[in-house]
């Protein structure tokens, strides 16, 4: 990824397009490079564009933001981080959006420095936004969990479960690193090894996977 972190806003609503091609606009080491006003132009104009992130609407005309993101995600390797942008925080939506390779979610009405703070953190995949929101969310939306363990949990070494539940909370390496007393390398090559043994994509993947999989229990 360059210096300059590229982005795609991806919403039916052409004020709030422009509302947030101006914050991020205003902001140095980030460019607005392309926009969409519903999934199925997301999903084309991401493709020709190939940004760093993409910010999209989760309930858009033609194909949702779900969708759009699922076709994203199957098809571009690299892919871009994709956050949902949505008015509800309870919202089945975002959850779907989540699993279907999400990184996180925004609020509408979020301020513009968490706004800007979002696109930063999901940009260099260093935490998880909104942890508490995202416990919630799998709390209320959750699948039922399986009656047996994955067989990804048992292939977790001690040091990695604890990886992994610190993930869920939020942390990001290095504070990983502090809380486990280990080098921040270290801290980095565990986190690379839950991501491959859940099998996810990035940080968000493996806290849903955690969640799903009874792992940790949303609370």
């Amino acid at each position: 990824m360059s210096s300059t972190v590229r982005i795609v806003v991806a919403d039916d609503e052409r004020m709030v397009r422009t509302a947030l091609r101006a914050i991020l606009d205003a902001e140095t080491g980030l460019e607005v490079v392309g926009e969409a006003s519903t999934g199925a132009e997301a999903v084309s104009v991401v493709r020709e564009l190939r940004p760093d992130v993409v910010l999209m609407d989760v309930r858009m005309p033609e194909t949702d933001g779900i969708r759009a993101t699922e076709q994203i995600l199957a098809t571009l390797d690299p892919a871009p981080r994709i956050v949902v942008v949505t008015t509800f925080e309870h919202d089945s939506y975002v959850y779907d959006a989540l699993c279907a390779g999400a990184a996180g979610f925004l609020l509408k009405r979020a301020a513009a420095e968490d706004l800007v703070q979002a696109v930063r953190l999901v940009a260099r995949s260093d935490s998880l936004l909104f942890p508490a929101a995202v416990r919630g969310l799998a709390a209320e939306y959750g699948r039922a969990r399986p009656s047996a363990a994955p067989a990804w949990v048992a292939r977790l070494t001690g040091r990695e479960a604890d990886v992994l539940r610190l993930m869920a909370r939020g942390l990001t390496n290095a504070e990983i690193a502090a809380r486990l007393r280990v080098g921040p390398a270290t801290a980095k090559t565990h986190v690379a090894a839950v991501l491959a043994k859940t099998g996810a994509r990035d940080r968000t993947q493996a806290v849903i996977a955690a969640y799903e999989s009874g792992f940790i229990t949303p609370g």
